[in-house]
């Protein structure tokens, strides 16, 4: 019998154990798993105010619901068109942890989704975001949150929901991942598609503010691990700190594109992102066409040029990589060129000639 009784001891589980265990101790909870709800609901009143800032009278309702509402007022269009866009902002968020600087990535975020659906000839309507984080503080959330808020309103489009998810084990302390998601209109008779795009047509470029949004993975390597620079190390060959460098913000270019689009000058435009000049621009090319893009017509930043002597990378390696000081590329008719000219001139839009547009055999750039 005593044998007997010792043979069950064994055959209970650890599982069933742990369980008896808990019983004799307090509950577990949530934030046990590492899950702060209380400060999940300080975040959430923050991101509130911050939000209800940015609403238009199109906005119906408020934060917290399940799903945002917007009216489109049909007074407003004739046959109008939704645009949408969807992206985030990539390891230039590892910069920002490092500096401990989160208020200007959510502008990243919101002015790089804009871009996407301007360069169609789209008004950006409404903004939702996603971030997910290990550990949430209130602080950082509404420093990431105002700088959405702010971008949002300076483009004229209302941030109107989103997520904040805490994933304890996930990502690291003090760490977190940004999307977002964009929608804008425009009238179906007013979508700047590529489609008219021909030979003989002009490739303006406006300068990007920095590496934007993209490229980091290899920009940290080369200024963090190769050239063993720290965030707030002063680089001589570009002028100013390394972490100051990267984390220049990613510019909006809507407010120029409407003043180009108002007035039928763009036969095309490519926000030059991830792939640079050398993916994103066939991107508007229609069949038997080629951009044909001269180096050396614009300045090339000294952040690009160290980079490369840095790691030593080829031309063709850089060009797919970096925005290399270009982060719009105008497509413009050669018969309208000087119209545009003059447009960008009162504005005071600085702007590159980088090339034109020739015949090809399919849509891709050509350097030379």
């Amino acid at each position: 019998m005593p044998a007997k009784q010792a043979a069950k001891k064994e055959n209970v589980s650890p599982a069933s154990r742990d369980v008896a265990a808990r019983g004799k101790t307090a509950p577990a909870t949530y934030a046990d798993a590492g899950v702060n709800i209380s400060a999940g609901d300080r975040a959430k009143q923050r991101i509130k105010m911050l939000a209800q800032k940015t609403f238009t009278k199109n906005v119906l309702g408020g934060i917290g619901g399940f799903g945002a509402l917007f009216h489109l007022d049909p007074a407003q269009y004739v046959d109008p068109v939704l645009v949408s866009s969807a992206d985030g902002v990539g390891t230039k968020l590892k910069v920002a942890f490092q500096l401990g600087i989160h208020n200007t990535v959510g502008a990243d975020l919101v002015n790089h989704c804009v871009n996407d659906v301007a360069v169609q000839g789209a008004t950006p309507l409404f903004f939702l975001d996603y971030l997910a984080t290990g550990g949430l503080d209130p602080r950082v959330i509404e420093d990431v949150v105002g700088g959405m808020a702010r971008a949002c309103k300076a483009n004229g489009c209302a941030l109107i929901g989103g997520e904040t998810a805490q994933m304890p084990g996930f990502y690291a302390d003090g760490e977190y991942d940004l999307a977002g998601f964009i929608v804008g209109v425009v009238e179906r008779g007013r979508v700047v598609t590529g489609a008219d795009i021909k030979p003989g047509d002009v490739l303006i470029g406006l300068p990007s503010t920095g590496l934007h949004t993209n490229g980091y993975s290899l920009a940290r390597k080369l200024l963090f691990e190769v050239a063993g620079y720290g965030p707030q190390r002063y680089v001589s060959a570009i002028k100013e700190k390394a972490g100051t460098a990267l984390m220049q913000t990613h510019r909006s270019y809507l407010n120029i594109i409407r003043k180009l689009t108002a007035v039928d000058l763009a036969a095309g435009m490519a926000h030059i992102t991830g792939g640079g000049i050398k993916e994103n621009l066939p991107r508007i090319l229609p069949k038997g066409t080629t951009a044909v893009v001269e180096l050396g017509s614009w300045p090339v930043p000294p952040l690009f040029t160290h980079l490369q002597e840095l790691g030593q990378v080829e031309q063709d390696e850089m060009m797919r990589t970096f925005n290399m000081g270009i982060g719009l590329v105008v497509v413009v008719a050669a018969e309208k060129f000087r119209r545009a000219r003059a447009v960008l001139e009162r504005a005071r839009e600085p702007f590159f000639v980088i090339g034109n547009v020739g015949r090809g055999t399919r849509p891709e750039v050509i350097y030379r």
